[in-house]
């Protein structure tokens, strides 16, 4: 059974892969750590330990106090953050991976997944089904810090034999938890808004088609990968991952299915010039062939179970009637 750490274990996947690693593995090997306790559901569930993972020491105390060997990297700052904060950024995406791959190195813990973006394309990259392997000219500092960690990873792999695994990860969409500062955010906010205000008004424009994927799939993605065999990892930079395309004005369209009263409107900001240089769809048959990935939700059954969740939620908090 492995010992688990997961690092940023309070952000929108990493609570979410916390609750699924304690499902799979028991709550008494998985430990969760954050730089703070805003996340009271992942502190009240189990182990839970404060850790900087920009601080090298704050995560081996950590690893040899639970004896740690698999550590789930999540925190990262991502990309509208980002751009706001430019070397905070870099600092913290960069430190933090540093850290863990040499903890690898240096035997202290033997398995990393560590998290790509679809952030690692840019507008030089091919737009439509973005294969595996193409042109990578970022052009955010959250995706500088992927292509570069993605090049960290495979080098520490064919350097060291440190068994690092990643996934580009598309826009994720999840009803348990709010986003965390990323251009994709919107669709995560249409839905609530959609819900309590009947309106809401998008900062892209409504053809901006972008790679999305709900939180389910991503999780179990995430787990299919770090349990496959080593031989069946064949990529060490970072799989592409995919699911599902779609338009703020198609899952505005989805929406009005459940919600036909339902309004959007469209007053795009500095995030539509991200999303414009990142691809519209992406090609993951490497993923698919190598360790089996499928994903289960397309846009129709993702917004049925996004409106029937949130309205549960809503609901036993009082905020809709």
């Amino acid at each position: 059974m492995p010992r688990v750490l997961i690092i940023g274990a309070g952000g929108q996947i990493g609570s979410e892969l916390t609750f699924k690693l304690k499902d799979i593995y028991g709550s008494e090997n998985v430990v969760a750590t954050d730089i703070n306790f805003n996340n009271l559901d992942v502190v009240n569930s189990g182990l839970f330990e404060i850790v900087d993972a920009q601080d090298y020491n704050s995560i081996r105390t950590c690893v040899e106090k639970h004896q740690i060997d698999t550590i789930y990297l999540m925190a990262a700052m991502l990309s509208a953050t980002g751009e706001k904060y430019p070397m905070k950024a870099w600092d913290l995406n960069m430190d933090s991976l540093f850290h863990v791959l040499n903890l690898a190195k240096e035997g202290f813990i033997k398995h990393i997944f560590w998290p790509s973006s679809i952030a690692v394309f840019g507008p030089t990259t091919p737009q439509v089904q973005t294969p595996q392997h193409t042109t990578m000219e970022p052009t955010t500092v959250y995706g500088i810090t992927k292509q570069v960690g993605e090049r960290w990873c495979e080098y520490y792999h064919t350097k060291y034999g440190v068994d690092v695994r990643s996934l580009r990860y598309p826009g994720i969409i999840s009803w348990k938890t709010m986003p965390g500062g990323g251009t994709t955010d919107y669709a995560v906010e249409i839905y609530h808004k959609a819900i309590l205000e009947g309106e809401y008004t998008c900062f892209l424009s409504e053809n901006t088609e972008l790679p999305m994927m709900f939180m389910d799939d991503a999780i179990n993605a995430t787990v299919q990968l770090m349990q496959a065999n080593p031989e069946d990892v064949k990529i060490r930079s970072s799989y592409n991952l995919a699911a599902i395309n779609f338009t703020p004005k198609q899952i505005s369209e989805a929406i009005q299915k459940h919600i036909p009263e339902f309004k959007i409107s469209y007053e795009p900001d500095f995030r539509q010039q991200i999303a414009d240089s990142w691809p519209k769809s992406i090609n993951d048959t490497s993923a698919r062939t190598d360790w089996n990935w499928k994903h289960e939700f397309d846009l129709e059954k993702m917004t049925s179970e996004m409106i029937t969740q949130l309205r549960k939620t809503y609901k036993s908090s009082e905020k809709i009637s």
